[in-house]
This record gives structure tokens, sequence and C-alpha cells, in this order.
């Protein structure tokens, strides 16, 4: 297969888009599609305010109807930002991070709970599952109190984002527990083992998504079919 899954980091921090290359590994199968990640060099060095996110739609846009190659994008930030007006861009599919991990939660249990990096990232959130229709699935959202930048300190995060599950599992009843930024990609396996629950990394939540529309020959957004 020659059409590539194109995941988008939409700040310019290439540490966050490295671990999420390393969380793609279980999905990079035999025979292609490829998954391709990239740094979008335009974005903030972070994406913690609802400013920042608004102020990426425009060039992710632009680099999504840039990429003829691909056969699906995914949007690697937990916002979505940009997502209605990149699926009017392009025939191909494209997935948001969030919405994936939350549609993909809900085949694992009866309530999802979410690790989020700030508490201001919460409104936004809630915001966006309302949208979805999902408050009756939906446990609680809780913040590390950890920026993006922050998020390479691996002992303290790990630790704190354990804590945090352990409080979304024990005192909210998630049986599922969302990471809630790309930039958590590499703690999702330390997580599970502590937590002894069902972790959803979201990157990889939204690439197994697009490999299967790519496989599956599903083709674009809003039913329409890709050339």
């Amino acid at each position: 297969m020659s059409d590539s899954i194109v995941v988008i980091n939409p700040n310019s921090s290439q540490a966050v888009t490295d671990g999420i290359d390393a969380a793609m590994a279980p999905l990079r199968l035999s025979g292609g599609p490829a998954i391709d990640c990239v740094t979008l060099a335009e974005g903030p060095p972070a994406i913690e305010t609802d400013a920042e996110m608004e102020a990426v739609v425009q060039p992710l846009c632009r680099r999504i109807a840039s990429r003829k190659d691909a056969g699906a994008f995914v949007i690697a930030c937990f916002s979505d930002p940009g997502l209605a007006l990149a699926r009017e861009r392009t025939e191909r599919p494209v997935f948001g991070i969030a919405e994936s991990a939350m549609l993909t939660a809900l085949t694992l249990g009866k309530r999802f709970g979410i690790i989020s990096i700030l508490e201001a990232s919460l409104p936004r959130h809630l915001r966006y599952l309302r949208g979805l229709g999902l408050e009756s699935r939906f446990a609680a959202d809780l913040p590390i109190g950890v920026g993006v930048a922050g998020l390479a300190e691996s002992d303290a995060v790990s630790n704190r984002m354990i804590a945090v599950g352990q409080e979304l599992r024990d005192r909210h009843g998630a049986d599922v527990i969302i990471m809630g930024c790309a930039g958590m990609a590499g703690y999702r396996d330390a997580l599970e083992r502590a937590l002894a629950l069902p972790v959803v990394e979201p990157c990889q939540a939204a690439a197994a998504m697009a490999l299967g529309a790519v496989r599956l020959n599903w083709g674009g957004n809003g039913g329409r079919h890709a050339s």
C-alpha cells in the first residue's frame, strides 16, 4: 500500500512528535500503510489554551490539504483543533485523537475517566464530550497539574498520573482511563500496569481507526469516497 497515514502534531515540539512516533510501533504492520508522524513547525511549543488551539487551525488545514499522498490523517492534539474544517479540506478520512479515544473507550468499559494536563483544559474537554453526547458514559476529568513542557520529567509525571488514575478509578468509578494529551504517549504501559484497567492512548486509538479506514477502503469524510 502506498498511501501513508499522516499523524500531525499541531504543536512545534519535536519531543512530543518523537513520543507519538514511538507509540505507533505496535501499529506499524508489514505491508503498510506506513505511519508518518510530522510536526507542525508553525504551531506553538504547546497547545494549552483556546487561543493556541484556534491559532493552529489554518496552518494545520493547509498541511492536510497539501498532502495528496496520504490515505488518512490524524490530528494529534487532544482538543482536536480544526477537525471539522480539516474534513472539508480533504477527501481522505481525518481522525481527531480525542474523539477517537472516547469512542474507543466506549468499547472497553462502562464509564471512562480522563487524565488531563492542566485545570484550564477541563472546560474545553467537557464542552467537547457534551457535543459528542457522551456525558452518560463519562466519569470525571482530572488534571495532573503539569504542562506539556513538563511531561518529559518521567518519574514525577508517571507517579502523578498513577495517583490521578487511582482517584478516577476509586472515587469516580472509571473503568477505562483516557490519557488526555498526546505528550503523555510514553506513559501508557506503566499506567495500565499500576491501575489494572484499560488505558487508551489517544494517538494509538486514532491511528488504529485510520489503519482500518485505509485497509478497508472506507473512503473520506461525510460519506465521500476517496479517489
